[in-house]
């Protein structure tokens, strides 16, 4: 029997990745929450800090900036309180005939609240890198 073709491994396997829905991932970052890194198990750990310390020697010569990580989440506007609102360039006010209305930075009332989702920072679901190790989930029974 011949042998099956080769099928050529991708050259953008972490784009490949993360072109698909991966926790932390967005269009232009990565993050990877610092508890949850440093509750790997030992090897793994080894084996991500040689790779952040590959990258970094790699592009350390760039002008990285300080980065502001806010926990968020895709959210209808008319869930969101008051802070959220604000942060996401939204208020809510009655309007004449004494409904809520929503509008944004320029004023303008937004039409279908109700359908309309922003990213809105909410509480951090996990917890921080001081809260100690982080349990994985069990492996499946065999």
């Amino acid at each position: 029997m011949p042998p099956a073709p080769h099928v050529p491994a991708s050259t953008t396997p972490v784009q490949d990745y993360l072109d698909r829905p991966a926790p932390g991932a967005a269009a232009d970052h990565l993050v990877i929450p610092r508890s949850l890194a440093q509750s790997m198990p030992l090897r793994w750990q080894q084996v991500f800090v040689g790779l952040l310390a590959d990258l970094h020697d790699a592009y350390g010569h760039l002008p990285w900036p300080d980065y502001r990580v806010v926990p968020s989440r895709w959210e209808f506007v008319v869930d969101l309180d008051e802070e959220q609102l604000a942060a996401t360039g939204y208020h809510a006010d009655l309007g004449p005939d004494g409904e809520l209305e929503y509008r944004d930075a320029a004023e303008d009332v937004l039409a279908e609240p109700g359908r309309h989702r922003v990213l809105a920072p909410v509480d951090d679901p996990l917890p921080p890198a001081a809260a100690g190790r982080v349990e994985p989930r069990p492996a499946p029974p065999m």
